[in-house]
């Protein structure tokens, strides 16, 4: 077997990889952004106007991680850990990276299983499974506790240590997203003009950048399938 140890596989998932698993998305048909205004759940302003409500909104998602499980796009990544140093930049807020087992996991929008303040957003704590957050819960810092979540207008802490990593990838592969949310889709533009890009999502998405890319226009279980098939051709020989 090839030694592809020291490879770095950089991945960037967005929601289209967890949707199999019943974790609603935003942009489709049947998403969230019917049922709420972005500026009314996904804002420091809405917050301030509702908190009421974003609190409701966050709660339920949070309660709803309970019943998901991880698929297969989220499993073979981890299967592929045994051949490469897989890194994970994820757009979700979901935890079904960690679920299946995938040890580096770097989120940019934040995570439903913890919760912040609103005047330190940027310090996560644990947020347990069997509470929610209720308006005048006070963090230690005295301010009202809020979802760990990057809302629109908001910094995105976590974005350089992705540049990072994108910049230090052997491999990249794309799962489930559009491309099209910033400054996440951002990070095509580090990737080396060399490095091999694989974009794994069943409908066309168009890359603002330049790098040949080999699309599975396909769900995330079955197109992982076919990539690891691809990678055992290509990157994992055999003796």
């Amino acid at each position: 077997m090839k030694n592809a140890l020291k490879k770095k596989l950089v991945v960037l998932t967005g929601a289209g990889i967890s949707a199999e698993s019943g974790m609603s998305t935003f942009r489709d048909a049947d998403g969230l952004w019917n049922n709420y205004r972005v500026e009314d759940v996904a804002t420091p302003e809405g917050f301030s106007r509702n908190p009421q409500l974003v609190l409701d909104f966050y709660n339920s998602l949070h309660r709803s991680l309970q019943t998901l499980k991880p698929n297969y796009g989220h499993i073979g990544l981890v299967e592929l850990e045994e051949f490469f140093d897989v890194r994970v930049i994820t757009q979700n807020v979901d935890n079904l990276h960690e679920a299946a087992g995938s040890k580096k996991v770097l989120h940019l929008h934040g995570e439903l299983t913890k919760y912040a303040s609103v005047k330190y957003p940027d310090w996560p704590h644990d947020w347990p499974f069997d509470t929610d957050l209720r308006l005048g819960d006070m963090a230690d810092d005295g301010s009202q506790k809020r979802p760990y979540i990057v809302w629109f207008g908001e910094g995105v802490p976590n974005i350089e240590l992705a540049a990072e990593w994108t910049r230090e990838a052997d491999i990249f592969l794309v799962i489930g997203t559009s491309l099209a949310v910033y400054p996440a889709a951002g990070l095509l533009g580090y990737v080396g003009a060399d490095v091999p890009v694989f974009l794994i999502d069943p409908k066309p998405v168009k890359s603002p950048y330049k790098h040949a890319i080999t699309v599975i226009q396909k769900g995330a279980s079955e197109g992982m399938s076919d990539l690891i098939d691809i990678f055992k051709r290509n990157y994992i020989l055999k003796d």
